[in-house]
């Protein structure tokens, strides 16, 4: 049973307040992800965040192919960190925490992200030229559309 990690550091220009704000709130997880993965809320978005708040989401990650994804946010700590859980969806194992820390003239964001993929041998020889490479896209992406929206630190 391999577990992989992604680690993403980004340090934007702006308070805590606003970077919790914009982060802790499920509906602006599309404004993040590429048009391409058809990400679309179900369900949980409607309120601020909590523990034991579950989010409904369909997402397209791979060759069209339309996921249903299910993450269950189990830590909170206001304007520090927040953990989400895949319940249901395309990973066998997906843990993400996210971390916002004030900085000198801003703040520093951090993901890390321990994940299994699914089918066993099959799925971890494909995860060097299909999973990982998708996972740094998408995170990518994430970084500069903050950029777009916050500006450069």
């Amino acid at each position: 049973m391999k577990i992989y990690t992604l680690h993403k550091k980004q340090n934007l220009p702006i308070s805590v307040e606003t970077a919790w704000e914009f982060l802790s709130s499920p509906a602006n997880l599309k404004t993040i992800t590429p048009d391409y993965m058809g990400f679309n809320i179900l369900s949980g978005s409607d309120r601020p965040m909590f523990p034991g708040q579950i989010i409904q989401y369909i997402v397209t990650p791979v060759l069209g192919i339309k996921t249903k994804w299910v993450t269950e946010i189990t830590h909170v700590k206001d304007y520090e960190y927040f953990v989400d859980e895949q319940r249901f969806g395309p990973y066998s194992l997906w843990h993400h925490k996210h971390f916002i820390k004030e900085i000198e003239g801003g703040v520093e964001m951090e993901d890390i992200i321990d994940y299994k993929v699914p089918m066993g041998i099959l799925g971890q020889m494909v995860h060097p030229f299909l999973v990982k490479p998708k996972l740094e896209e998408i995170f990518n992406y994430r970084t500069k559309k903050l950029e777009e929206l916050f500006g450069k630190y």
